[in-house]
């Protein structure tokens, strides 16, 4: 995600109100009751832990997404009048249990649910607090089984307000249209879904609109059919997902397809307005050239852009095709298009994971400048040490494990630095295979930040810890012997 840089000052303000309030969300464990076997335990034995539970574990959302199963497929069909807001959708959702399942849970905001199937039957549900449906089936699921679950819903989809990350979630374009798209959620304010980075999936939609409008989503287009005047477009993207990196943008496009050199598909999609966001993307099969270069070859079979007429707070990496707002240049193309490789192929483990996402794609930025504009970027480093010298605002910034609301502090600048001494502390031939090595080894999975830290280690054949800890776990300017190393040591 790339941040308008007029939203950073009172997104930091308000980060600084959080910390001082001192706000703390934390979540008890619910007691499971103990189930009494009717028959000798030899034959069957209780069912453990029968209740998936409400939460996937992460420490900063640690009600985001659930447990007890693992999802394979998203289907998703809805219906969205511009003129009424209203969308009307049918979820299927094709995943594998693994645990003995009486009751599991799905993530929904502020949509009402009418029907739930479970394995083509009837299933018992409820809605709970502001976005858990609690689905019992007819029959418990065993652990290891594949099933399908069918939810028919409606209503009038939202946004996520948060005072310290904004707005997510279905917007309003100022055209009349809408979108989806923000971080850490979106995806369950028009769909339901198991709302966790942990949990990959493929996803399709079909999306019906008024004769007019047209739709815009990830992946590969799967052809459009209109009868009654009403449109329907279908997408499928194959490759696993996180959820949050789903899209629907809803407008009156103007659609521009091509190929790059290797055959994969591009879409871009222009709202009424956003038609300055060419000059940009037409170099779109440059950057991704570039990219591959550097991070290996791109990793999703279709690509493209969504280009919006509106100044929203920020880009996002939509996988395999970013929304840009109506500020973006093309640096942000730059940035969000090294997600496909850091964020998307590879997913975070954890939210406090986050500079695996936004500090690589940010460096991604200085790696054009270096390659397309002739920047020294030694020098460019340099300059920025020696402007921030003194500003202990700008080193207590952690970029990892920093802290609920705090993600997007330090990763965009502060990464960029910590990453080019990390090209400097170990050298460019260890550098260009640890970046390579990892998104080959990581694809299509999720991955921490440790995880990386080790990888480095192990790649170089040096002891990194201090380091690792001066510059990315630590919130104090590094020393002089990890702020210059190698050449910049002058």
């Amino acid at each position: 995600m790339a941040i308008s840089p007029k939203a950073r000052p009172y997104l930091i303000v308000v980060i600084v109100v959080l910390v001082v309030a001192g706000i703390v969300v934390a979540r008890l464990p619910r007691d499971q009751p103990t189930a009494t076997p009717t028959t000798p335990p030899a034959t069957t034995p209780p069912v453990v832990n029968a209740e998936g539970g409400d939460g996937a574990g992460d420490a900063y959302y640690p009600q985001d997404g659930n447990t007890g199963y693992d999802v394979r497929a998203y289907d998703v069909s809805v219906t969205y009048d511009p003129a009424t807001k209203r969308l009307d959708g049918v979820a299927k959702i094709t995943a594998r249990a693994t645990a003995d399942l009486s009751r599991f849970n799905l993530d929904l905001y502020a949509l009402k649910v009418s029907g739930v199937d479970v394995r083509d039957q009837a299933a018992d549900y409820r809605q709970e607090g502001d976005h858990e449906l609690v689905v019992t089936p007819g029959a418990p699921l065993a652990n290891g089984e594949e099933f399908t679950t069918t939810v028919r819903y409606g209503g009038e989809p939202t946004v996520f307000e948060d005072r310290a990350l904004g707005r997510s979630g279905w917007q309003t374009s100022s055209s009349g249209g809408a979108f989806a798209a923000g971080e850490p959620h979106s995806a369950t304010t028009w769909f339901p879904a198991n709302d966790t980075p942990r949990d990959k999936a493929s996803f399709a939609l079909t999306a019906r609109v008024p004769e007019g409008w047209s739709v815009i989503s990830n992946g590969v287009e799967g052809g459009s059919t209109t009868a009654d005047g009403w449109t329907s477009f279908r997408w499928v993207a194959e490759q696993p997902m996180a959820t949050y990196l789903t899209t629907i943008a809803i407008d009156r496009w103007t659609v521009e397809r091509s190929t790059l050199p290797d055959g994969t598909p591009v879409v871009d999609a222009y709202a009424p307005g956003a038609e300055a966001g060419r000059r940009h993307q037409e170099r779109l099969p440059e950057v991704l050239a570039f990219l591959s270069e550097k991070f290996g070859p791109y990793p999703f079979s279709s690509a493209g852009g969504i280009f919006l007429a509106d100044d929203i707070g920020f880009s996002l990496e939509t996988q395999t095709r970013p929304i840009y707002a109506g500020w973006a240049d093309l640096d942000t193309v730059v940035h969000e298009q090294a997600h496909q490789w850091f964020g998307d192929s590879v997913s975070l483990e954890n939210w406090a994971d986050i500079c695996l996402n936004e500090c690589f794609a940010s460096y991604a930025q200085w790696l054009w400048a270096e390659a397309k504009q002739g920047v020294d970027l030694d020098d460019r480093y340099l300059a920025e040490v020696e402007r921030v010298a003194d500003r202990e605002t700008y080193w207590g910034r952690k970029l990892y494990d920093m802290g609920r609301g705090n993600e997007f502090r330090g990763v965009y600048d502060k990464g960029q630095l910590a990453l080019h001494a990390l090209r400097r502390q170990i050298g460019d031939p260890a550098f260009d295979r640890v970046v390579k090595d990892w998104t080959a080894a990581n694809r299509d999975g999720n991955a921490s930040w440790p995880e990386f830290e080790a990888h480095v280690e192990q790649v170089s054949g040096q002891d990194l810890d201090a380091f690792f800890t001066a510059w990315f776990r630590g919130d104090e300017a590094p020393a002089d012997e990890f702020l210059y190393p190698g050449p910049l040591r002058r």
